[in-house]
């Protein structure tokens, strides 16, 4: 008889509602980089609704369990926020300016593959290249490389129907191939480099969960030196007062759901199901986002689907499940009776054993 694990499905549950919300912050900022706000400018209000929203959570519901903030943590928060929420935000958002929502969520699929090449390399996780675990674990990741060159070098023709607008706008810029040919290979270069910076994240931040299990305060302090950053690289871009104007409504509603779903209660989220069930589980969800932002795109802002997309996302996540499956046949790690937080003689936190044990792949998001 199969045992019902309720905090498994919890965790199913969470990470799907993640997704979806995290699929509509990806086609509102699509819509608001069309309608030329600075992308800087709007990571930083993003993530400046994420810090305002989470600080009273922080204050009020860990006040009682919150370990001594170390400057060794503190350093650890500031580089994940620069990994996580400043760089990765830039080089993403400039791949999805130069192309589309739809393709830019495909490179995200293979955030689970980056993820666990990176945790070989700094051996978080194992490999026995001699079994078929470990064969269909290397098969998988190199799939979804292969998947990527696709999406990278084939775009292929469109799979949908262009409404009047768009084909006027088509019909216009007809002279330009050429120059939207750039514009699709810079942007693609752009998402590979944000994919691996996201999946570098993953590791840094699970590292930081085990030491600092703080959801809320983390997430806070993270954000908020995320603020900093972004505000810094957006004066480095470009220094005009009227780019920090918001005047479109639909641009104020954005930028408020982004920060207060996207950036404060997915990333609280992600860290609750990262503890729980580690990384490679977490981040197997990610094609759930591309799946609903192909629909919202093509529903309201109208965006074609290519056919080098769908070849190139379905390589991808037919070896992301080839990658997963090895993983779940992977022993689990003894699991010992946890423990309370104890300090040590500077303070720091000692998460528990089962944490310390348990030395999961994290993806964090």
């Amino acid at each position: 008889m199969v045992k019902f694990d309720s905090k498994l499905w919890k965790a199913v549950f969470m990470m799907s509602i993640i997704n979806i919300a995290l699929s509509v912050v990806n086609v509102m900022f699509k819509k608001m980089l069309d309608q030329g706000i600075n992308r800087m400018v709007a990571t930083t209000y993003r993530l400046a609704a994420g810090t305002l929203f989470l600080i009273p959570f922080a204050i009020f519901l860990e006040r009682h369990n919150r370990p001594k903030l170390t400057g060794r943590i503190l350093c650890s928060l500031f580089f994940s926020a620069l990994l996580g929420t400043s760089l990765v935000q830039y080089f993403f958002l400039v791949g999805l300016q130069n192309t589309s929502s739809t393709f830019a969520l495909a490179f995200s699929n293979m955030v689970p593959s980056v993820t666990f090449a990176l945790a070989l390399i700094f051996r978080q996780e194992t490999l026995n290249i001699k079994s078929n675990i470990g064969r269909a674990k290397v098969l998988g990741t190199m799939i979804c490389i292969c998947g990527a060159l696709v999406l990278t070098l084939y775009k292929g023709p469109a799979l949908t129907r262009q409404n009047t607008q768009m084909q006027t706008q088509t019909q216009t810029s007809n002279s330009s191939n050429t120059t939207v040919t750039q514009k699709w290979a810079m942007g693609s270069v752009m998402l590979i480099i944000s994919i691996l910076i996201w999946s570098l994240w993953f590791i840094v931040q699970g590292k930081i969960c085990r030491s600092y299990p703080c959801k809320y305060t983390s997430t806070t302090i993270l954000s908020f030196f995320g603020v900093i950053q972004s505000a810094l690289l957006s004066l480095v871009s470009e220094r005009s007062i009227s780019m920090w104007v918001v005047k479109e409504r639909f641009q104020v509603l954005s930028l408020l759901y982004s920060g207060i779903v996207g950036s404060g209660l997915c990333y609280v989220g992600v860290s609750w199901c990262l503890q729980q069930r580690g990384p490679v589980f977490t981040s197997s969800f990610i094609p759930l986002i591309q799946v609903f932002a192909a629909i919202f795109s093509f529903s309201f802002l109208h965006e074609q689907i290519y056919c080098g997309s769908v070849i190139g996302s379905t390589v991808i996540i037919g070896g992301l499940y080839i990658l997963l499956w090895g993983k779940s046949k992977d022993k689990p790690a003894p699991v010992t009776k946890q423990e309370p937080l104890n300090l040590d003689l500077e303070g720091c936190v000692t998460a528990p054993k089962e944490l310390n044990v348990a030395a999961l792949p994290v993806s964090e998001k």
